[in-house]
């Protein structure tokens, strides 16, 4: 039997895309052939934009190339220019900093989990999502004062304190988000839906996911427990105790429940910050921001985001602004080769399932 091989537009519009990405698929009958990935044109120019700006006008943009979760692209930019001018963060900073990195981190997992529910057809557990990242932007919004966009950390730490009870909400909030695990669980994760439709789809093995750059839950979902929190520990992760979540087959099943445990350790991490938190300063004071100049050096810093490794490489040339800034971003790798990878042979059904499963955001593509 012959099959006329068609090209089809999947997105931007479609329900399993995000943001502008879009993907040309070459198809014969409902199989893809070949698939181009599109990542668009949305909030580019960023690194280019950031070498016209001082450093302390620059606090504004990294945040932006993440929209999900800006503060991981807060704090890799803050530890660059730590790194080059030698400035020392205090203790407490370190904590606050955590904190707000793992709060950012189970936002950022709620909205993937809120996006997987959705395209799937589980609309409950999209809207409990949903609703649960709105909690976590309710303690930004009164630690930093906005929802979305905080620039709450600079060089040398953090721009405030905490405001009183803070500490005691966020505990209040990690509680009752842990009472309701048995609901996510028995509504998505141990539905025989959810099983049937992510079981076995967009598999990759290790060998393959390590070749092509794949890092975060879509490299620890072939088993590989590489995290950088663990290999080159910054802020206050060394003072706490964590695992790593791993699973074994490499597909979308597994990389939701890599997320799925990553957010029960983050809730962890969250707690022992808060227990411990030691008492001092929450920010070493620098120079005058007008007249700033960074020494003359480079940098490569790292952490590990929600969606893994997230680096930074930064030169400064002695001048006011950077000479040089430059962002390795795990939706690079995700959303384009191991994407395009995946979906070749895969069913026209499954290309949501599959982009979705692999948490890319375009920004942190086309920057």
């Amino acid at each position: 039997m012959i099959t006329r091989e068609l090209e089809l537009y999947h997105g931007p519009q479609h329900l399993g895309m995000v943001g502008n990405f879009s993907i040309t698929l070459s198809v014969e009958g409902d199989t893809i052939v070949e698939a181009k990935a599109n990542p668009g044109y949305l909030h580019r120019g960023f690194e280019k934009l950031m070498e016209y700006r001082s450093w302390t006008q620059n606090l504004t943009l990294p945040c932006r190339i993440n929209v999900v979760e800006p503060d991981s692209m807060e704090m890799i930019y803050m530890m660059g220019v730590e790194s080059l001018a030698r400035i020392e963060v205090p203790e407490r900073a370190q904590y606050i900093r955590t904190i707000v990195l793992e709060l950012s981190r189970l936002a950022s997992h709620l909205f993937g989990a809120w996006a997987y529910a959705n395209m799937l057809g589980f609309d409950t557990v999209a809207q409990w999502a949903m609703a649960y990242r709105d909690f976590v932007l309710d303690l930004f919004e009164e630690l930093t004062g906005g929802r979305v966009y905080h620039i709450y950390m600079c060089p040398g730490g953090v721009r405030r304190d905490l405001p009183d009870g803070f500490e005691e909400k966020v505990m209040n909030f990690i509680k009752t988000l842990a009472d309701h695990v048995p609901d996510f669980d028995a509504a998505l994760f141990e539905n025989k839906l959810f099983y049937k439709r992510a079981k076995g789809i967009g598999q990759i093995s290790r060998q393959e996911a390590i070749e092509l750059g794949a890092t975060g839950q879509v490299l620890r979902a072939t088993g590989m427990a590489y995290d950088i929190r663990k290999v080159e520990p910054y802020a206050a992760y060394d003072k706490v105790k964590f695992e790593v979540p791993t699973r074994e087959d490499g597909d979308a099943y597994s990389r939701l429940w890599v997320i799925h445990d990553e957010m029960i350790q983050s809730a962890h991490i969250i707690m022992q910050c808060i227990e411990n938190l030691p008492k001092g300063k929450v920010y070493e004071r620098t120079p005058n921001p007008f007249k700033w100049k960074i020494p003359k050096g480079e940098t490569y810093v790292r952490i590990e985001s929600s969606r893994g490794e997230l680096g930074a490489y930064v030169v400064s040339n002695g001048g006011k602004n950077p000479y040089r800034i430059f962002f390795r971003t795990p939706s690079f790798t995700h959303g384009i080769p191991i994407l395009e990878k995946l979906l070749k042979g895969a069913n026209i059904s499954d290309v949501g399932n599959i982009m979705i499963s692999l948490y890319v955001v375009p920004p942190e593509i086309d920057r």
